[in-house]
Parts: structure tokens; sequence; C-alpha cells
């Protein structure tokens, strides 16, 4: 029986040499997009060859970000890309590991620091009324939309809005555009 996971809760995902994965923990076959699927989550996977044992992590992860840069999700500049190439012999090349998961790692707490004070802005004061009233704006839009009956079981018909609801609307608009600087210069 395999071992569906390391010590360390890691899942062991197994290639064949008919190149299909097969993850050990749910006995099943995935593909590359579930094991981006797991990175994204933060799950943590081990990928070997079955015939071999070799690891090969490196090779798997270094195909799903080939993957995600051929369908159009390029994240990868072409000059960062040559950066990389030309260090690869070079005297420095052991080092770059290490800075590009320290810069990778600075990243993500830049990135949770920038979501954290983007909620804390918009939680009480003046930003969460308007933020509050622009959802309900947005949800009575889009059920506009759905057939049937609404909440209060009337026909889902959008009605026209009168020259009123027009004004507050233009209003709701500046407001809007005024927190849109706000942000723009707290993030400067």
């Amino acid at each position: 029986m395999a071992k569906a996971s390391g010590g360390s809760g890691t899942v062991i995902i197994k290639k064949y040499a008919n190149r299909r994965l097969y993850n050990t923990e749910t006995s099943s076959y995935i593909t590359l997009d579930h094991l981006a699927l797991m990175t994204r989550e933060g799950r943590d996977f081990k990928v070997i060859d079955a015939k071999s044992e070799e690891d090969i992590t490196h090779n798997i992860l270094t195909q799903i970000i080939m993957e995600e840069e051929n369908r159009g999700q390029t994240m990868l500049p072409v000059s960062f890309l040559r950066q990389l190439i030309s260090l690869y012999g070079d005297s420095m090349q052991s080092m770059v590991p290490q800075y590009l998961e320290a810069s990778m790692e600075a990243f993500r707490r830049n990135q949770a620091q920038f979501r954290t004070a983007m909620e804390g802005a918009f939680t009480g004061g003046p930003f969460a009324a308007i933020a509050k009233r622009n959802m309900e704006l947005f949800e009575a839009a889009a059920s506009a939309f759905k057939p049937g009956k609404n909440a209060a079981g009337e026909d889902n018909v959008a009605p026209v809005a009168p020259a009123a609801e027009a004004g507050e609307l233009a209003t709701l608009k500046e407001q809007l555009a005024d927190l849109q600087s706000k942000l723009d210069k707290l993030v400067k």
C-alpha cells in the first residue's frame, strides 16, 4: 500500500512513465491543473518518479509555470527570464534561489499587509457606508437580470430609474471617484 503522505503532511504524487500523475492521498489520477490548485491552496506535495523514486517536484512545478505562461497568464517578463538564464553557470548562481525565496516572502508579507490595510479602510467610517450602498445597487442590478421573482415576490423586471435616482447615481459616482483618488494617494 502506498504511503499517502510524508511525515509532515506532504502529499506524495507519483508520476508514471505514461506521464500520468497519481495522488496517493486520494488514490486518484490528477492533472497539472490539480497540482496548481493544491499549490494555490498552500498544500504541500512531493512528486516522485514511480520507477526511479527520484524527487521530480522541481521539474513538475516548472512545467506548471510553463503551462500557465502558455495560457496567457504571463507573469514572468522576458527581461527577467533573460537575466535568470544569464545567471546559470555564474559564480552567483548558488545565491539566486535564496534571494528569490526571500524576495517572494517579502512580497507575500507586503501583499498581506496591503490587503489588511484595505480591509481596515472599508470597515467603519464614511467609506463603509458608500461601499455598502454600492453593493446594494450592484445586487439590485444583478437581480434584475435573473428570471423569475425577487425576494419580495415581485417580477424581476428592471425599472426605469427616475431623474432623482439618476442624480443619486451621479453623486455616488463622484464619491467613488473621490474614494479612488484617496486610495491611490494612500498606496503611494
